[in-house]
C-alpha cells in the first residue's frame, strides 16, 4: 500500500505555486494548507486594525487575537470570517510580506502548519516549506518562473477577480517582493538542497500538475 508523504513546494510570489498545489491535492486526495493565505491574515488584521506593519512589538501583540482556519474548498477564515478574496489584493500581499520577516509571526504560524501537516497526506506551498517547516518533507519542489510570465499570470488572476490591475505595478510589486523575501533575515526565499527545480514559464497548468503528480507518486512508491 502506497503511503501518503508530505510534500513541500516552494518559490517566489506569483510563480503558480496555490494553483499548482491546490489542484495536486484534489487529485491525490491530500490536504493543501495554503501557508501564503496564513501571512496574509496577519498582514490583512494588521491593515483592518490599523496596526503599523513597521512595529514588530505592535505586529507581535496582536498574534493572540488571530485564529486562522481553512476549508475543504479552500476558503480562508479569519476569527471566522471568510477573507478568501480580500486577503489577494496587492495591498495584503506586500504587507504579507512584511510580516513574514518578523520572528514571532513565523513561529506562531510555522507551529500550527507542523501541527496541520503532523499526519501526511498534505501539500503545502510558501518560501520556506521545505527549508524550515517541513525540513523533512518526503517530496520539495522549487517552483520558479519568470518575473515577466509571474506579472501577466498576476494580472490575468487580479482582472478574473474583478481587481484592478496595471501590468507595470504589478511587475514592480513583484521584483520588491522577490528582494524583500530573498534577503529578509529570518527564513528567507531559497531553494532547498534536495528540492526539485521546475521552471514553470514555458508551461501550461496542467504540464506542470502532471510532473508535481509523477514526482508524488514515485515518492509514495518509495514510501
Amino acid at each position: 500500500m502506497m503511503k501518503k508523504i508530505s510534500i513541500a513546494i516552494d518559490g517566489p510570489s506569483a510563480a503558480g505555486k496555490s494553483s499548482i498545489a491546490k489542484i495536486v491535492a484534489k487529485k491525490l486526495d491530500y490536504v493543501y494548507i495554503d501557508t501564503g493565505a496564513m501571512y496574509r491574515c496577519v498582514g490583512y488584521y494588521c491593515l483592518q486594525n490599523n496596526i503599523d506593519l513597521n512595529n514588530e512589538t505592535a505586529v507581535s501583540a496582536i498574534l493572540k487575537n488571530i485564529k486562522i482556519t481553512m476549508d475543504s474548498n479552500n476558503r480562508v477564515y479569519l476569527n471566522e470570517h471568510d477573507v478568501s478574496d480580500q486577503i489577494r489584493q496587492d495591498e495584503v500581499s506586500m504587507s504579507a510580506s512584511l510580516v513574514s520577516s518578523y520572528q514571532d509571526v513565523r513561529e506562531f504560524l510555522v507551529k500550527q502548519q507542523r501541527q496541520m501537516s503532523n499526519v501526511g497526506g498534505v501539500i503545502l506551498d510558501g518560501r520556506d516549506i521545505g527549508t524550515v517547516v517541513l525540513p523533512d518533507a518526503k517530496l520539495k519542489i522549487y517552483q520558479n518562473a519568470s518575473v515577466e510570465t509571474r506579472a501577466k499570470r498576476r494580472f490575468l488572476e487580479n482582472k478574473k477577480r474583478g481587481l484592478s490591475a496595471d501590468l507595470e505595478t504589478i511587475k514592480k510589486d513583484i521584483e520588491q517582493r522577490d528582494y524583500q523575501d530573498m534577503n529578509r533575515k529570518i527564513s528567507p526565499l531559497k531553494k532547498a538542497d534536495d528540492a526539485i527545480v521546475l521552471d514553470t514559464s514555458n508551461l501550461s497548468i496542467d504540464e506542470v500538475v502532471n510532473e508535481v503528480l509523477k514526482l508524488a507518486k514515485q515518492r509514495e512508491m518509495e514510501g
